[in-house]
């Protein structure tokens, strides 16, 4: 069978087959081949750009009704370049081939341009990085950004060089199949014998001690940089907590695993305040809580106090290569800051 894409042309033929959907868009991404990496919103934005066609005539209506046997001709052309300034900015690479790329995150670096941060940002710093090794995501020469850490989070995240990377790490991150371990220290420990723990709604208790929190979240009604826990409506979510280390007498600060089951905006910052174990230095979600400095120390208690960001650090990320299927898993050593204000916990503890 001859190739259905042309590189000289540009030219992708898509043939529909038996007991094809009921609309275009749905057809042609279960008939493209898999290695065209077409997702199904780069293929309406082709279909509305009059970039898709049947016998030499425009198709623009992602509804319309195909037949078995019909060949479309989508017209890819080149991946347009992005208009979001390429920075030389320093970038902690962790891991990198043609289709993806893992970074350490600084804090401080917001991931994707927005309103007040054009510039600076991650995506600025890959597009630099990358240069023309970006094959191109949804038609454009850009990193593909399937999930995010907070501005003032550290830690490890995976981006996309390609669209048929951007599309299968996309599908994990859906199915919930991504290993994302972070590391927080927080105000109390959340230790399951905590009758006050139990009775909170959406809190329960797993095996070996695992506080498990699950609840909706929604946008906040009257801060719109905040999110809220909800029980009905808004995104299910869920959370998963073990303690690793306690500090004071009696514990006032914890160090403490969070795994997610999915990956909301602010959910380990959300849920631990849900739960009364905000994290030390979240000046969002964690209130005016403060380290006792008679349970912990002096030190301890205004090194936490002065702790100018959320302590939380994301430690490990593991998924499947989306174009190699080798298993991945990589890991990063806490930031200095946190590394700092852990020693100083752990110094005040009284030695036995």
């Amino acid at each position: 069978m001859a190739n259905p894409f042309s590189p000289e042309t540009g030219i992708l033929l898509v043939t529909i087959g038996e007991n094809p959907p009921d609309r275009l868009d749905k057809a042609l991404a279960r008939e493209v081949p898999e290695e065209a990496a077409l997702s199904r919103s780069r293929l309406m934005k082709l279909i509305a750009e009059g970039a898709v066609a049947l016998d030499g005539v425009a198709v623009t209506d992602p509804k319309t009704k195909v037949a078995e046997g019909q060949v479309f001709a989508v017209t890819l052309g080149e991946a347009a370049e992005t208009d979001t300034l390429a920075e030389d900015i320093p970038l902690s690479v962790v891991w990198e081939d043609d289709d993806l790329i893992v970074i350490d995150k600084p804090v401080g670096m917001v991931v994707h341009p927005a309103p007040g941060s054009y510039t600076g940002t991650l995506v600025n710093a890959l597009l630099h990085h990358c240069g023309d090794t970006l094959s191109g995501v949804g038609g454009e020469k850009r990193p593909g950004i399937v999930h995010r850490i907070d501005k003032d989070t550290s830690g490890l995240l995976v981006v996309a060089k390609s669209d048929r990377a951007h599309h299968g790490l996309a599908a994990q991150f859906e199915a919930h199949t991504v290993t994302r371990h972070y590391i927080a220290l927080v105000h109390g420990r959340p230790d399951a014998a905590d009758p006050r723990l139990r009775g909170i709604k959406g809190v329960s208790f797993e095996s070996a001690g695992i506080v498990k929190i699950a609840t909706q979240l929604a946008r906040h009604k009257t801060d719109r940089q905040r999110q809220a826990v909800l029980f009905h409506g808004g995104r299910h979510a869920v959370t998963r907590v073990r303690i690793l280390e306690d500090f004071g007498q009696p514990p006032v600060a914890s160090l403490v695993e969070c795994w997610l089951e999915t990956g909301r905006t602010h959910q380990i910052r959300v849920h631990m305040a849900h739960a009364g174990h905000g994290l030390i230095g979240d000046q969002t979600y964690g209130g005016k809580r403060k380290v006792a400095a008679k349970a912990a120390g002096a030190a301890a208690a205004e090194a936490a106090l002065s702790f100018p960001r959320q302590a939380l650090h994301a430690a490990s990320l593991g998924f499947e290569h989306p174009v190699t299927g080798e298993e991945l898993m990589f890991e990063a050593p806490l930031p200095p800051d946190m590394q700092a204000l852990l020693d100083v916990l752990r110094a005040a503890q009284p030695h036995v």
